[in-house]
């Protein structure tokens, strides 16, 4: 059963008193788009550290593929959903996080819409490792065998109004027009939503924003 919470203090005690599988422990924490998974996943890593669980958030979005790929399977204008990401990649840098060092992964840059092979670095004296990304609890082929690796599994609700303006504004701040904006927003991102809220794995925490 699923506990909910709002409270980041909550949630790290939460993990802190999580058994893990391997050396470091791995946090999976999925949300839709908009849905604030960066900045949740920044905190809580600070509050890990101040405890004393040196902590690092390693994002999902490194594995978009690139859009030449994606043009040429006709994916391009759905980049975002599930089949646009190279999932078996993913799946092995989530094996290495647990116990390999150094570890190297790719980041995404949003603004030049490309993802930067070896961008990001896990510290050898990592004790926790944040994973965030839309699709890390999702019950569909491949992304299901996921679930394997982590030893705490975060879903962060946010209600699909909400969402909708959160992500018409970060289409706004990319410099679209308030109409592409709105339809980018809808045609592809909200669609991601609602499959990631219809097709969820168990989680060990649902965390709510609105909880005090």
């Amino acid at each position: 059963m699923s506990l909910t919470m709002g409270s980041v203090d909550t949630l790290t005690d939460h993990v802190l008193a999580a058994p893990r599988k391997s050396k470091r422990r791995l946090v999976a924490l999925a949300g839709a788009p908009g849905s604030g998974k960066s900045t949740l996943a920044e905190t809580l890593a600070q509050a890990l550290t101040a405890r004393g669980a040196t902590a690092q958030v390693v994002p999902m979005d490194g594995f978009h593929l690139d859009n030449r790929i994606l043009t040429a399977l006709d994916l391009l204008d759905r980049k975002g959903a599930p089949e646009t990401f190279d999932v078996t990649g993913f799946a092995r840098l989530m094996q290495a996080l647990g116990s390999d060092t150094p570890v190297y992964y790719p980041l995404f840059d949003r603004t030049r819409d490309i993802a930067i092979a070896g961008a990001g670095h896990l510290e050898d004296d990592c004790d926790t490792v944040i994973v965030e990304g839309n699709y890390l609890l999702l019950d569909a082929d491949h992304w299901r065998s996921l679930s394997t690796f982590w030893d705490v599994r975060v879903r962060l609700e946010v209600d699909l109004p909400t969402l909708r303006q959160r992500l018409i504004d970060r289409w706004l701040d990319e410099g679209l027009t308030e109409h592409a904006a709105i339809a980018r927003a809808e045609g592809n991102d909200l669609r991601n939503a609602q499959l990631i809220q219809s097709h969820a794995l168990p989680c060990d925490v649902i965390f709510d924003a609105s909880v005090s």
